[in-house]
C-alpha cells in the first residue's frame, strides 16, 4: 500500500494511530469510528490536566507509558530500556533512558479527557518540572515502593506545593524485593509533612505481589500473570470475603483508620458519622468516603495513596480511577486573574518548542475565553499583536490538528513568534484594558492591579563553559541554534565574554550542559568545541566601605561632571540578592530619570565582582550624595555610580562565594567507608546517615567545584552499586586558603 512508508518511520507503538490518521483522511472509517478519536473537547469537569512527577528512575515514565496502552492510545507496549516508549521520543532520552523533556499527551479514560505531562526526574532539568506544574491542575507523585521518599521526590513535592498542586500518590514497584508498603508511608508522613492515606493494600510482595485490596470497596484485584507476555489488561475482581482471614482483618483495620483520618480532615464527613453512623462506622458506604476524600485532596490537607507495578502492568487502571475520583477538573482551580477576563481568552504560554517543518511550537494553557486558528491574539508582556495560524493536540511528538480550543484545555499554538515562557495570552488589547478596570474597579486600586498571570521563576545556572563554532563561518548558525535552545530552555543562560569576546553556556549541571552540546549537533549540525567546565561563584564584601568618585568628561563640546559618594557593607542574609538605598531624603532632591540612571549605575556594578567578575550577591549599598553640573547625562552618572560602588567594594574586602550542594548517596554498607573517605577528601561535612534496609543513605554538604565527575568516580568505589543526588543548597564563603589557590588558578599561576 502507498502508506507502507509512514508505518514504517513511526515504529511499532505508533503504527496504530498513523493507521487511524491515514484511513480517516482517506474516509475508511465510518462516521461512528470517527468520533471515537475525533478530538472533541469535552464539558470542563470531564477534563484532567494532571502532571507525573517524581525522584529519578521511580518509574514515570513506564507509568505513563501503561496509560497509554490501558486508555487504547497505544496498542502495544514500549519500554524505557528498548527506548520506544511514547513520551521518551528525543534521541538523547532513548539513549540515556532518562526523561530529559517534559512531553505533554491527551487521551480519554471513561469519559474524560486527560491532559498529563510526564515530567523529568532528574535535578538538571527541574525547571520543566517547575513550569509543567504552573498550568497542571493536579499531579501524581511516583515512589519507589524499596526506597520512599527520595530527594528529588522532595523537590518535585515543594514545586507542588509552591503552586498549590493537589496530589495522589502511587507506591511504584511493589514487585521488588526490598518493596515496603510501611517505610513508604512513614517517610511521606516525615519528610513531606503530609497525611497519607492508604486506599488500597498490596497483596503479596515482592516476586509474590499479585494484586491489590481496595480498602474503600472491600474488593480484591488480582493480575494473573499468563505469561511474560501478559500486558495486565484483564484482572479478577471479587469480593473480600472470599479472601484469606488475615487479610480481610487488615483490610477492616486499614478501611476504619482511613474513615478515621477523613473525619479529621473533613468536618462535613465527621458530622455524617456522628448522625447516621456513629455506632458502625464499617456501614459507612464507600462513595460517601470518596466525596469526603476528594474535598481532602482538593484541599490539600493529605495525599491519598495506591500502590502497584507499572513495570509489571498492575496497579495502573486503579490509579487512572483515582485521576477521576479525586484530582480538580479546571474549573475547581480558582486564579484571581481569571475572574477580570469572565468569558475573553486568557491563556499561559508554559513551553516552546522548535519544529523543523512548523518552526516555534508553544505550548499554551486556556484559562477562559476559547482560542481558535487563523486569530490575532495580544501578547501583554511583549507588548506585541501574534497570529495563531494554527492548533493542534499533542500526543508526544505527534499532532493532530483542531479548529478551536476551550477553557481548561492544554494546545500547542502554530505562528507565535515572539512569545517566550511565561507570557500572558489575551485576545486583544481592548480585552486587556477590559480586564483591568474590572480590576481596578473591584479593588479599588489603580497602580498596583495586574492583569497577567504569573510567570515562572527561572533559577540561576551553577556551571558554566565556553563554547565555540568549528570555523568563523559557521559562528552565526551557532548563534541561531543557541538562540533557539534558550527560548526552549529558559534555564539555559548565553552570555558574551566581555575581555575575550568568547560564548559562555550556562546551565544547571554537567548533563544539563551535555545534552544541550549534543542537541547542538544532532539538531543543528554544528560540531562545537566546549571548553572546561567552570563553577558560577558569587562575590560578596566582609565589612562596611565608603568611597567617593568624580568623573570629568568632555564630549564634543559638552562637558560632564558628577561626584557621587557610597557606602556598602554586608547584608543580613549573604544568600539574598544585592540592594541600595538611598540616604534619607536624598531621593527628593532627584529627578526620576536621575533616579533610575542611579538604579542603573548600581546594578550595573554588582553584575561584576571586584574579586574575578562573578555576580555579587548580599551586599547592602547607600547612596549618600550624588552632586552634578547642569548638562550632565544620565549615561555618566551610571557609569560614575558604577564605578564607584567597584571602589568601595575593593575597599571592602572581597570574598569569594561558593555554590554549596546538598548530597544525597544510597550505598551499601560494604562501601560506605570508601564513599565517606572520597567526601572527605572533597571538602564535604556528613550531616546524617540512615539506614534503608540493608543499604545506608548519607546525606551530606560539599562544595560544587568538587563534584567534577563524581558520579564515574562513585561508580568506581561502589563497582556501580550506589546513586547519588544533588542539589543546589546555599551560596557559603570560601575560606582564605580554597579563595587563595582559584584567584592563582584564574589567574594561570597553577
Amino acid at each position: 500500500m502507498f502508506w507502507t512508508k509512514y508505518l514504517f518511520v513511526a515504529g511499532p507503538h505508533r503504527r496504530s494511530t498513523v493507521i487511524w490518521i491515514i484511513k480517516r483522511k482517506y474516509g475508511f472509517l465510518s462516521d461512528d469510528v470517527k468520533s471515537v478519536r475525533t478530538v472533541v473537547t469535552p464539558d470542563i469537569s470531564k477534563i484532567r490536566n494532571i502532571g507525573i512527577m517524581a525522584h529519578i528512575d521511580a518509574g514515570k515514565t513506564t507509568t505513563t507509558e501503561r496509560m497509554l496502552f490501558y486508555s487504547g492510545y497505544i496498542r502495544a507496549l514500549g519500554d524505557v530500556d528498548d527506548g520506544d516508549t511514547v513520551t521518551d521520543f528525543m534521541a538523547q532520552e532513548r539513549e540515556r533512558g532518562i526523561t530529559i523533556q517534559s512531553a505533554a499527551v491527551t487521551f480519554d479514560w471513561k469519559n474524560h479527557r486527560i491532559n498529563l505531562i510526564d515530567t523529568p526526574g532528574h535535578v538538571d532539568f527541574t525547571l520543566e518540572v517547575e513550569r509543567s506544574l504552573r498550568v497542571l491542575d493536579g499531579a501524581v507523585a511516583v515512589f519507589d515502593a524499596s526506597a520512599g521518599v527520595e530527594a528529588q521526590t522532595l523537590t518535585v513535592w515543594r514545586q507542588a506545593q509552591k503552586h498549590h498542586v493537589p496530589c495522589i500518590g502511587f507506591l511504584n514497584k511493589m514487585d521488588k524485593p526490598m518493596a515496603n508498603l510501611n517505610l513508604c508511608i512513614e517517610s511521606i508522613k516525615e519528610k513531606m509533612h503530609t497525611t497519607p492515606i492508604l486506599l488500597q493494600i498490596p497483596v503479596g510482595c515482592g516476586k509474590s505481589f499479585s494484586g491489590l485490596v481496595d480498602v474503600l470497596t472491600k474488593e480484591q484485584l488480582t493480575w494473573k500473570t499468563q505469561s511474560k507476555n501478559d500486558d495486565g489488561r484483564s484482572f479478577n475482581v471479587q469480593p473480600l470475603e472470599q479472601s484469606e482471614p488475615a487479610l480481610v482483618e487488615a483490610v477492616k483495620e486499614a478501611r476504619a483508620f482511613l474513615i478515621e483520618q477523613v473525619a479529621d480532615l473533613d468536618d462535613e464527613f465527621a458530622e455524617l458519622l456522628l448522625t447516621d453512623f456513629s455506632d458502625n462506622f464499617d456501614a459507612v458506604p464507600s462513595i460517601k468516603i470518596k466525596e469526603a476524600l476528594r474535598r481532602v485532596t482538593l484541599a490539600r490537607k493529605a495525599i491519598p495513596i495506591l500502590c502497584g507495578s507499572s513495570l509489571k502492568n498492575k496497579g495502573v487502571q486503579p490509579l487512572l480511577d483515582a485521576i477521576i475520583a479525586y484530582l480538580p477538573d479546571p474549573s475547581q482551580r480558582h486564579h484571581d486573574v481569571i475572574q477580570w477576563y469572565k468569558e475573553d481568552l486568557c491563556a499561559l504560554a508554559f513551553k516552546v518548542i522548535h519544529d523543523k517543518q512548523r518552526g516555534p511550537l508553544v505550548f499554551v494553557r486556556i484559562y477562559s475565553g476559547t482560542l481558535k486558528a487563523q486569530t490575532a491574539v495580544q501578547n501583554i508582556n511583549r507588548d506585541c499583536t501574534e497570529r495563531v495560524s494554527r492548533l493542534v493536540v499533542p500526543f508526544a511528538n505527534q499532532y493532530v490538528e483542531i479548529p478551536s480550543i476551550t477553557a481548561g484545555n492544554i494546545a500547542l499554538t502554530v505562528g507565535l513568534k515572539q512569545t517566550v515562557t511565561g507570557d500572558t495570552i489575551v485576545a486583544s488589547k481592548a480585552s486587556a484594558a477590559a480586564a483591568l478596570r474590572r480590576a481596578q474597579d473591584k479593588k479599588g486600586e489603580k497602580d498596583s492591579v495586574k492583569v497577567i498571570l504569573t510567570g515562572i521563576e527561572v533559577p540561576d545556572p551553577v556551571f558554566f563553559c565556553t563554547i565555540e563554532p568549528p570555523s568563523m563561518a559557521k559562528q552565526t548558525d551557532l548563534e541561531n541554534a543557541l538562540s533557539c535552545l534558550q527560548r526552549e530552555d529558559p534555564s539555559l543562560k548565553v552570555r558574551v565574554d566581555p575581555d575575550s569576546g568568547q560564548t559562555i553556556l550556562c546551565g544547571m549541571g554537567e548533563l544539563h550542559i551535555d545534552i544541550i552540546h549534543d542537541r547542538i549537533r544532532r539538531e543543528h549540525g554544528i560540531e562545537t568545541h566546549l571548553g572546561p567546565l567552570q563553577v558560577a561563584y558569587r562575590e560578596t564584601v566582609t565589612q562596611k566601605a565608603k568611597s567617593t568618585d568624580t568623573l570629568d568628561r568632555t564630549i564634543g563640546e559638552r562637558r560632564h561632571v558628577v561626584t557621587v559618594e557610597v557606602s556598602v557593607e554586608p547584608s543580613d542574609d549573604t544568600g539574598s540578592s544585592s540592594k541600595f538605598t538611598f540616604q534619607t531624603d536624598s531621593p527628593n532632591q532627584l529627578s526620576a530619570d536621575l533616579k533610575q540612571a542611579i538604579e542603573n549605575g548600581v546594578h550595573s556594578s554588582f553584575l561584576q565582582g571586584p574579586l574575578l567578575g562573578y555576580p555579587v550577591q548580599g551586599v547592602s549599598t547607600e547612596i549618600q550624595s550624588v552632586s552634578l553640573e547642569p548638562g550632565t547625562s544620565p549615561a555618566m552618572v551610571s557609569a560614575c555610580v558604577s564605578r564607584c560602588v567597584q571602589k568601595a567594594m575593593r575597599a571592602a574586602g572581597a570574598q569569594v562565594l561558593e555554590p554549596v550542594m546538598s548530597l544525597e548517596v544510597t550505598v551499601g554498607e560494604d562501601y560506605l567507608g570508601s564513599v565517606l573517605g572520597d567526601l572527605a577528601q572533597r571538602r564535604g561535612t556528613v550531616r546524617d546517615i540512615q539506614s534503608r534496609h540493608s543499604d545506608k543513605v548519607l546525606l551530606a554538604t560539599v562544595p560544587l567545584a568538587e563534584m567534577m565527575g563524581y558520579s564515574t568516580a562513585l561508580r568506581s568505589l561502589t563497582s556501580g552499586t550506589a546513586t547519588f543526588s544533588l542539589e543546589l543548597d546555599t551560596y557559603e564563603a570560601m575560606n582564605p586558603q580554597d579563595q587563595n589557590m582559584l584567584l592563582k588558578r584564574v589567574a594561570g599561576l597553577l
